[in-house]
């Protein structure tokens, strides 16, 4: 009753995050699932010219995380997110004109750092619309968009590609971000200004901010990055991020690669499997964000919930050790093992991403997510690389399977390691006062 007496607004302009962030993960694919059939045959690309286009592409989203962030702190959510998600989808259209490898490198560039923009935008919207026992349910359900965009993108990009030519692929889904935009412009509009709320709503939103804070937040100047950088709850982000973005980054890069070399399945043969991973995930993220929200209607510090929400789900992890031990039974053991670290990761993430907002007003989350996010992603490209040569050499070898056992160590620790570092960084998570 309570909800139908309030209005659940709020939850529109979710659902407007959770398309973007599906529309976002959609576009990063489609050149991964052109590439063997289509691309490296037209342009005889070899394996390193494929990897410099996947590390063009990383080191841009990168480095357009710090810039995103800042940006879409100082000009506002509604335009910062339109204007990013207007070049990214610009950005994939472009891929279509490439007539050699340069011009899909320039493009994924010109991708990775447009797209930056998704997170920083969407962790500062629900910030905005929603109050503490509900931002991070409200994260995991738009989080759950990456895992839905992993799941629609090999069902339709190839289909567009024998129907239409590969050309078509990007264009096609470049343009659905420009008919988002219309959604966007038409439905948002911060809560103190959106017409469609109501008052009873406004009032839930804002029911865990003083009138001190809504006053501060909305007079006060923007935040500069050498006082976020100061602080300690910053890093306490920014190592949580570091350590546990590299983990979902290997699932989803090498997950194929793995049921291959260890179980002989073949391209067709992996495509139910990574299916299924990727459903556990978003019902992780969905999961990931009720619990925390759970225990602080229950009485809880939000502190308190959050950090043993994050710490179940560190150690929901653990168990992708026994990952190949399991797939010696059967390899859907293993894809299932797997598949429980993967949703966990959503779980976590679904949380982090709200404690940034915790911790930081409203006017610096989305400049705190994206040097999060610019860790994060470092992180990645660090792992990926520290992967491809641990893989290679065990590979040479003969014995590839000590490669993935290393890595799948390194998985499992990753989280206990980033909590420890939470913790200590920032025990209670104290609200920063700016």
């Amino acid at each position: 009753m309570e909800k139908k007496t309030i209005g659940n607004y709020r939850w529109t302009i979710c659902a407007l995050v959770f398309f973007a962030t599906t529309i976002n993960y959609l576009d990063r694919q489609v050149i991964s699932l052109l590439k063997d059939d289509w691309l490296a045959k037209e342009f005889h690309w070899t394996e390193l010219d494929y990897s410099n286009v996947v590390i063009a592409f990383q080191f841009a989203y990168a480095i357009g995380m710090l810039g995103a962030g800042w940006i879409i702190d100082k000009i506002g959510t509604k335009l910062g997110y339109a204007f990013s998600l207007i070049f990214w989808s610009i950005a994939a259209i472009v891929h279509a004109f490439a007539t050699k490898t340069s011009n899909f490198i320039a493009a994924r560039i010109f991708l990775g750092v447009s797209e930056a923009g998704n997170f920083p935008a969407a962790i500062k919207t629900t910030s905005e619309w929603f109050p503490k026992k509900e931002r991070a349910l409200a994260n995991g359900i738009f989080n759950s968009g990456t895992n839905v965009g992993a799941i629609i993108a090999p069902l339709t990009v190839p289909a567009i590609a024998v129907a239409f030519g590969w050309q078509w692929a990007f264009i096609l889904t470049g343009a659905i971000g420009l008919l988002w935009l219309i959604f966007w412009f038409w439905l948002y509009e911060i809560p103190a200004r959106q017409k469609r709320l109501s008052k009873a709503e406004l009032d839930y939103i804002q029911s865990d901010s003083s009138a001190e804070e809504l006053e501060i937040e909305k007079n006060a100047d923007k935040v500069k990055w050498t006082k976020i950088l100061g602080l300690r709850q910053t890093w306490a982000f920014v190592a949580g991020k570091f350590f546990s973005d590299p983990v979902w980054w290997f699932f989803l890069f090498w997950l194929p690669s793995f049921l291959n070399k260890q179980y002989g399945m073949t391209k067709t043969d992996v495509a139910l499997p990574i299916a299924v991973v990727y459903t556990m995930t978003c019902f992780g993220s969905i999961f990931g964000g009720w619990l925390s929200g759970f225990f602080i209607k229950k009485g809880w510090e939000v502190y308190k919930a959050r950090k043993t929400a994050l710490l179940i789900f560190a150690f929901c992890v653990l168990p992708v050790l026994l990952a190949q031990e399991a797939g010696k039974f059967s390899p859907w053991a293993a894809i299932l093992i797997i598949g429980l670290a993967a949703s966990s990761h959503q779980a976590w993430s679904a949380n982090i991403y709200t404690c940034a907002s915790d911790m930081f007003p409203k006017r610096a989350v989305a400049s705190v997510v994206g040097i999060g996010g610019m860790a994060g992603a470092v992180g990645g490209i660090l792992f990926a690389r520290v992967a491809g040569k641990l893989l290679e050499h065990y590979d040479k070898l003969g014995t590839i399977e000590a490669g993935y056992y290393i890595l799948f160590f390194i998985c499992a620790f990753a989280y206990l390691t980033s909590w420890i570092l939470i913790h200590v960084l920032s025990p209670k998570m104290n609200k920063v006062e700016i």
